[in-house]
């Protein structure tokens, strides 16, 4: 079976700067691929282009057997392929419940006259919605605060919401960027949890993280980035004992173990 995202020749440049320098990658189905590199590695970027955030300048996006190249953002995520942010994005006013309900695919509300009439469709989705709502929130351990507005969450309650909008849409893919930056130790071992339980249910994923010991516990493949290529790609144990690595993306310092 041929890869869920194939990657080739990806291009991009900001200001005369190349973020992106002819990257090539593969992501397998069912997996949870680790992308890592140090600052300025171009991985943020390459979500970007892949995503639809910004086009790339040149090379192709390949996703589940489809040329997506160029394709805008919202048209990518109704295909399947989904992204998260460093920074949690919402509503901070609307509660938990009503930010999962916003991201659900054909969202009556979208349509101005539908909402105001409240026609019986809009009624029977609006309820299907709730349903797909409180189903997510209680495999992400967020049904004690369906109620909550979005602002009042902590860190790590705000990554699970930020993943939990994600699976509102039905993605076959999730680029992750940085799911448990600034988030306590309890909450970020249950996030590395909720996502290896998603994968053993088929769902794919894409993770940034600088935190190496998610990567290693979590992540196979890893993928090294750096000077916006790829540098190397295998286990963590052998991307980590590759001096090529080591100097990219750790000085020459070497890796614990």
């Amino acid at each position: 079976m041929p890869p869920l995202l194939s990657v080739r020749g990806l291009e991009r440049s900001f200001y005369g700067v190349r973020a992106l320098n002819g990257v090539d990658l593969t992501v397998e189905r069912a997996t949870i691929t680790g992308l890592i590199g140090p600052n300025g590695a171009g991985k943020t970027t390459f979500f970007h282009c892949v995503s639809g955030v910004v086009p790339p300048e040149a090379g192709t996006v390949v996703f589940d057997g489809e040329d997506i190249t160029g394709w805008r953002a919202d048209r990518i995520s109704r295909r399947g392929l989904v992204r998260t942010f460093q920074i949690a994005r919402g509503v901070p006013r609307l509660s938990v419940l009503e930010n999962l309900m916003l991201y659900g695919h054909a969202q009556p509300g979208e349509r101005l006259l539908d909402a105001v009439l409240g026609a019986p469709g809009v009624r029977r989705r609006e309820s299907e919605l709730r349903e797909r709502a409180v189903a997510v929130a209680r495999r992400l351990n967020l049904t004690r605060v369906l109620d909550a507005a979005a602002a009042g969450l902590s860190g790590g309650q705000k990554k699970l919401l930020e993943l939990g909008r994600a699976l509102m849409t039905d993605p076959k893919l999730v680029l992750l960027d940085e799911p448990i930056a600034g988030v306590n130790p309890t909450l970020a071992s249950e996030i590395a949890a909720h996502l290896e339980s998603l994968r053993r249910d088929g769902l794919t994923f894409l993770v940034i993280e600088h935190h190496l010991d998610m990567i290693a516990r979590l992540c196979a493949p890893v993928i090294v980035m750096a000077d916006g290529r790829r540098l190397a790609e295998g286990t963590f144990a052998e991307v980590a004992a590759s001096e090529a690595v080591q100097e990219a993306y750790m000085g020459r310092r070497k890796w614990a173990s």
